[in-house]
């Protein structure tokens, strides 16, 4: 049986590693992405999506809740878990240029994340993922003199990580993530000229690590309420991997122009992070969940390749975001309409891009069910969730986003063994 587990952990693995492709793709389609490293993740699981994005004081023995390494711990010693969501998402923007309105719509869709988790002895648990950090993707025109511009962007930098949670005594929880970053940034400017046509793109690939630490602290109030609070850290680092930029004539044949050329260590910075989450449980039926995050970006680093667009700017504003969110469970036994979970949420946050002299506000509000399936424990989630982004003091393009996520939570008790007598 011990063999078997260990044949199925390196199955799993396989598997893990087989999607680190398929995951590596951009699901991102904003304008706004060109900015920075692109549009960060939450890194909020399907259930969790439905739930306003919250999770940082989430602790479940069903739920891989990789916002927090401290919850794996809730993991009981008999339980295999196996997570794994696709998402779905429509994009319809309106920008006003002069007296002119423009509007468009976008779609795109594919994998959001993978993971696993299992037991380490009675007081631990152990995940394993592939998750994202941030995203580029958009295509978009401009008129210029004698011609036009075509700006597209794409690519996106991952994390494969490696989580482990304690339970040091009752009630406490400690954990900690590590990861291995990988990614390519691509943005492109074509300029469309009446004899020629030309590239620019600026490239930033990323091989690094990253870390963050976790911690939940559950109690019981009385017999009905159960009060958790968990908090998060990634600490600030210099991020490693390379940035350049390229500039070639398109159809024609002549050598591509290499500028900038630099290691990313010293240079390109990512913002430290800090969450903290607390969430109230009733009769193990209503669960009500407040987070707050915030990541300092105004002074980091964020080098310019000299001769390339500076619109794209190194200008960065403190990112904060506040959720809300509940989930309601009529009966955890019963009939199939009792067991279902029905969730709602909201959140509302400040982007770290600016452009120009313009933050980006974002607002959102989803809904979403867990569907059992039929003798398992198996949960199968869904949720939809509107999203509203836009600049201020000055509008420029305004997003409203429709996104659909269907994820599918194994759970199975693949280490217990049977006994005879």
């Amino acid at each position: 049986m011990k063999h078997l587990h260990i044949s199925l952990l390196a199955l799993l693995c396989c598997l893990l590693g087989g999607v680190a492709d398929a995951g590596a793709q951009s699901t991102e389609i904003s304008p706004y992405s060109r900015f920075g490293y692109g549009a960060l993740s939450d890194n909020a699981n399907a259930s969790q999506r439905a739930m306003g994005g919250v999770g940082l004081a989430m602790r479940s023995g069903r739920m891989i809740n990789f916002m927090n390494p401290a919850s794996y711990a809730a993991i009981d010693s008999v339980t295999f878990l196996f997570d794994i969501s696709a998402s779905a998402k429509t994009l319809s923007t309106t920008e006003m240029r002069g007296n002119e309105k423009l509007s468009g719509k976008e779609f795109t869709g594919g994998l959001d994340y993978v993971a696993l988790q299992f037991p380490v002895t009675r007081y631990g648990g152990m995940a394993v993922g592939l998750i994202p950090y941030s995203q580029v993707g958009y295509s978009f025109g401009s008129e210029i003199m004698n011609g036009t511009n075509q700006h597209q962007g794409s690519g996106a930098i991952n994390e494969l990580f490696v989580g482990l949670s304690a339970r040091p005594f009752k009630g406490l929880t400690l954990g900690a993530n590590i990861s291995y970053m990988f990614g390519t940034l691509l943005n492109d400017t074509y300029v469309y000229a009446e004899s020629s046509t030309s590239l620019f793109e600026r490239v930033t690939e990323v091989r690094d690590y990253n870390l963050r630490f976790g911690i939940q602290y559950g109690f019981n109030v009385n017999p009905d309420n159960y009060l958790t609070v968990g908090a998060i850290y990634s600490p600030k680092k210099s991020f490693r991997g390379h940035a350049y930029g390229v500039k070639y004539d398109v159809g024609q044949d002549t050598k591509n122009d290499t500028i900038g050329y630099a290691s990313m260590k010293g240079r390109y910075d990512m913002a430290e992070t800090w969450g903290v989450g607390l969430s109230w449980e009733w009769r193990k039926s209503l669960t009500v969940e407040a987070d707050f995050t915030y990541q300092p970006w105004k002074n980091v680093k964020y080098r310019l390749i000299e001769g390339f667009d500076q619109t794209t700017g190194n200008r960065f504003d403190n990112r904060w975001k506040a959720a809300l969110g509940a989930q309601y469970v009529p009966a955890m036994r019963g009939s199939y309409v009792k067991r279902i979970h029905y969730r709602l949420g909201a959140y509302y946050s400040n982007d770290y891009i600016m452009v120009g002299d313009n933050s980006v506000k974002e607002y959102g509000v989803s809904l979403g069910f867990g569907l059992p399936a039929p003798s398992t424990k198996t949960m199968i989630n869904f949720s939809v969730d509107y999203r509203h982004r836009q600049a201020s003091p000055q509008a420029l393009v305004k997003e409203n986003y429709f996104q659909f996520t269907l994820g599918v939570n194994i759970n199975e008790l693949w280490f217990w063994q049977n006994k005879l007598h």
